[in-house]
């Protein structure tokens, strides 16, 4: 796929009940559904987070991805990093954690970053800067490796 692309932050208040829907929607078809994964994606981090979300032209996500400072018992982290399938192989992956990192650097600057990486994408944020730390665990049926970029 090709097209312009926009890049919003919302912080979770700034949500309609329409655009919450369609991220969660959004989420749950990629992790969930396709993935196989049954994990409770709703783990009450999202209110404390800002969320980056990509559509097209049309408004259809595209790609997602929330980040959080840290909070004096949590790290500053990103996750829940997704790409639609119409998406994948376009380089929009790349784009997505360099503005999320770019956030992040911006907001808590010099904070330690943690991810919990699926395995098979260790190299792909190794790419960012990105250390895997300490042995892999499942994570909903998936192998995740926890990252650091320090």
């Amino acid at each position: 796929m090709t097209g312009a692309l926009r890049f919003t932050w919302l912080d979770f208040d700034a949500f309609t009940t329409a655009s919450l829907y369609a991220m969660l929607r959004f989420r749950q078809d990629v992790f969930i559904v396709e993935q196989q994964s049954p994990y409770p994606d709703l783990d009450g981090l999202d209110p404390a987070c800002h969320h980056l979300l990509v559509s097209d032209v049309q408004g259809r996500l595209a790609a997602y991805l929330r980040a959080c400072g840290p909070d004096g018992y949590n790290p500053a982290f990103i996750g829940r990093i997704v790409v639609g399938p119409d998406w994948r192989g376009t380089g929009l992956g790349r784009r997505l954690v360099q503005a999320g990192l770019d956030f992040m650097d911006r907001a808590f600057p010099g904070q330690p970053i943690e991810i919990g990486a699926q395995h098979h994408l260790v190299d792909f944020y190794a790419g960012f800067g990105f250390i895997a730390e300490g042995e892999p665990y499942d994570d909903g049926g998936i192998q995740h490796l926890t990252m650091w970029r320090r």
